[in-house]
């Protein structure tokens, strides 16, 4: 894979817990684990409670406004999910082989 380049965008702006609203207008906060760059492109991984329970992680494209803000969209491409999926665990589990 290629290589990835931290980012600290979110974290600078936010901190470490983000509030994210859904369609529903539903609050959750997440806790904002890893932010990189990877192909001129930045994602965020976080969390949220329920999904620590479950041990999982959310995965979101960051896209700036010309406002300065920040949004994240959810990576509805499959290719791109698994790709940001598999990065983030290579940084997370650097020493993990295939068996």
């Amino acid at each position: 894979m290629s290589l990835t380049t931290p980012s600290d965008v979110l974290r600078k702006t936010y901190g470490d817990d983000i509030l994210l609203s859904d369609d529903q207008s539903e609050s959750t906060v997440y806790q904002l684990l890893k932010e990189f760059v990877y192909e001129n492109q930045t994602y965020a991984v976080m969390q949220s409670e329920a999904l620590k329970k479950e041990e999982e992680v959310a995965l979101f494209r960051v896209i700036s406004g010309a406002d300065g803000e920040y949004e994240l969209v959810t990576i509805d491409d499959d290719d791109e999910w698994e790709t940001v999926s598999e990065l983030y665990d290579e940084m997370v589990f650097p020493e993990q082989n295939d068996l």
